[in-house]
């Protein structure tokens, strides 16, 4: 179809982070962007994206909204913002996939293409359960809690997954918030921002832990999980006879992998953005084709107005003990770059 255009866009179409003006042979023009140029993650997305673009025949390049599109596929900042763009493109018959973020509160959303939120934050909750031994150790521990941003969907779910495994330990007084700070109105992150991470742990710390110590804290990104870990080395923690807390993460980003290697940060789940960017394009490939478009979940993913078709992609947990084996025997890094 040499008319296909294919958008992928922020929260604004006009906030652009990736080009390549690579060609292809005749399948047509595929527009990139994602959301932010900030973040190693949408940095290797918009990569991934061109590869799998170009290894199916596509040209891609950097793109606006375009007369002749017929798919948009949009990784957006926060997916409640797009509603009568949707609707434009709804009227002129574009298809819809959202990447990665779910988009909110419209009814013009096709297709999902993202990792299973939920277990992100299982496999989070997991890893700070393994390293303090919750299941035989008597405790108490002393837990803090960081949420991502609050206009993405997917902080609940990787808040909730983790819930789901934190909360009875909770509640038995196994772990302690001794900041008394739960649920995504007081822990989230706004924009996922790491500073402002920092710096609430900065005064958790003041306010709750002159004379205790903190024992873990989960964290639903790299990029906090660093901020976090600048604020604990800040008062001491990871030197002398104080050891770091438990702390998790998400993404595998690069500095965060040095982390772990470093015995900082214990833990970060992988997810393969380069299998993400393969199963958007097969999407796209499908419904050029007019065949089935690939989904394995139908009932997870309610936007606020109907239940997005979505195909979940497996997250790995990563430590010390696999980090080597996963991230570079899978060809996601090289040894040199976690040198």
């Amino acid at each position: 179809m040499k008319s296909l255009k294919l958008l992928m866009a922020g929260a604004v179409f006009g906030a652009a982070a990736l080009s390549s003006s690579a060609f292809a042979q005749d399948k047509g023009t595929v527009g990139v962007a994602m959301p932010t140029k900030s973040s190693a993650r949408w940095i290797a997305d918009g990569d991934n994206m061109v590869k799998a673009l170009e290894a199916k025949g596509y040209k891609a390049d950097l793109q606006m909204v375009t007369k002749g599109a017929k798919v948009l596929v949009i990784a957006s900042i926060d997916g409640t913002t797009l509603t009568d763009v949707l609707q434009q493109a709804a009227d002129a018959g574009i298809k819809v996939i959202a990447y990665d973020r779910l988009i909110k509160n419209s009814p013009n959303v096709d297709y999902y293409a993202t990792f299973d939120n939920f277990q992100v934050g299982v496999l989070q909750a997991q890893s700070i359960e393994k390293a303090l031994d919750l299941k035989n150790a008597a405790g108490p521990f002393n837990i803090e809690l960081f949420g991502g941003s609050p206009d993405d969907n997917n902080a609940f779910f990787f808040y909730d997954g983790a819930m789901s495994v934190l909360q009875p330990y909770i509640d038995s007084g196994k772990l302690v918030v001794q900041s008394g700070q739960t649920g995504m109105d007081k822990v989230g992150t706004l924009r996922w921002d790491p500073a402002t991470a920092q710096a609430r742990m900065d005064n958790i710390l003041s306010a709750n832990y002159t004379d205790k110590k903190v024992d873990a804290v989960l964290s639903p990104y790299d990029g906090l999980s660093i901020g976090i870990i600048s604020s604990l080395k800040g008062v001491g923690y990871g030197s002398g006879d104080l050891k770091m807390p438990v702390v998790s993460g998400q993404d595998a980003e690069v500095q965060s992998a040095k982390s772990i290697l470093a015995g900082e940060q214990n833990s970060t789940i992988y997810k393969d953005t380069r299998e993400l960017a393969k199963v958007t394009v097969d999407m796209v490939d499908a419904m050029a084709a007019g065949t089935e478009v690939p989904v394995n979940d139908t009932k997870t993913y309610n936007n606020g107005v109907k239940v997005v078709p979505s195909y979940l992609l497996k997250p790995v947990a990563v430590d010390k003990s696999n980090l080597e084996e996963v991230l570079v025997g899978g060809g996601y890094y090289t040894a040199d770059q976690l040198k």
